[in-house]
C-alpha cells in the first residue's frame, strides 16, 4: 500500500501508472495536476476510483461526485467520467 501513499516530485504531467493486473482486473494510480485537463474517454470495463489525495470532481451522465480524499466513486463502463475542476494535484 505504501507505492500509493508515496508520491513522487511531481510535473505538470497527466501521468497513469498500473500497479497490478489480473484477467478480470487492474489497478493502478492516476495522477492529475491542478488544473489538469483529464485527457481520458469512456473505458470497455467498469472503473472504481478512490481518491487518496488532491481535490476535484468526477462528471458523469448520473451527476458530479466530489472527487476528495476517502472518497470512492464507481463508473459503469461506457460512461464518460472526466475528473474536472481540479484545485489540488
Amino acid at each position: 500500500m505504501d507505492q500509493f501513499l508515496s508520491t513522487p516530485e511531481r510535473t505538470d504531467r497527466v501521468e497513469y501508472t498500473e500497479v497490478h493486473r489480473v484477467p478480470a482486473m487492474s489497478v493502478g494510480t492516476y495522477f492529475l495536476p491542478a488544473g489538469a485537463v483529464d485527457p481520458q474517454r469512456p473505458h470497455t470495463e467498469d472503473e472504481l476510483y478512490v481518491i487518496l489525495r488532491g481535490r476535484g470532481t468526477l462528471r458523469t451522465p448520473s451527476g458530479d461526485g466530489a472527487a476528495v480524499p476517502g472518497a470512492a466513486r464507481f463508473v459503469p463502463a461506457g460512461e464518460r467520467h472526466p475528473l474536472v475542476a481540479i484545485s489540488e494535484p
